[in-house]
């Protein structure tokens, strides 16, 4: 028995709607049909993926986190820039390359939640944003099978019910 995929994440929003049209607004997330669950709760469409948002008491962890592929990093970029969401904290700082190239950034949505943003290939953004860029392995050493890691994997195929 196995996992075929991951359906959705779910966090916590202190106050819905302003969490909701942040996802929209951000990352172009659309609103699909919830359950009644008897607390406000909505779900988002990410892809062929979810997000779930439900408004309860306690705030965000400080480094659980939700990562999210984007189709225009540097778009991303500059508009948590001007809302001044890049967390510069919890990880040292906003914006690393990891081995193979990938790229991570950090922000936090209204709620205080962790959001990664995961970009492929650093050497397709532009020298602006490459400027901001610390390598993780010159904050933490890497060993050999360290330098293999990848945020994307290849696909696979699923059979589902073989």
């Amino acid at each position: 028995m196995s996992a075929i995929s991951l359906n959705h994440v779910s966090v916590c929003a202190e106050r819905l709607e302003e969490s909701v049209r942040f996802y929209e607004d951000l990352f172009g997330m659309e609103r699909i049909p919830t359950p009644n669950f008897g607390f406000p709760v909505q779900w988002l469409r990410v892809g062929d993926l979810q997000l779930h948002l439900f408004e309860r008491p306690g705030g965000a962890p400080k480094y659980h986190h939700v990562a999210l592929s984007v189709d225009d990093f540097e778009a991303v970029y500059a508009r948590a820039e001007e809302l001044g969401i890049h967390d510069r904290t919890t990880y040292g700082h906003h914006l690393y390359e990891l081995p193979d190239n990938n790229v991570q950034m950090y922000l936090r949505d209204p709620s205080g939640n962790l959001v990664e943003v995961d970009w492929p290939d650093l050497r397709t953004l532009s020298p602006e944003i490459r400027g901001e860029i610390r390598r993780l392995a010159d904050r933490d050493p890497q060993n050999a099978e360290n330098l293999t890691a990848t945020l994307f994997l290849p696909a696979r195929e699923v059979k589902i019910g073989t």
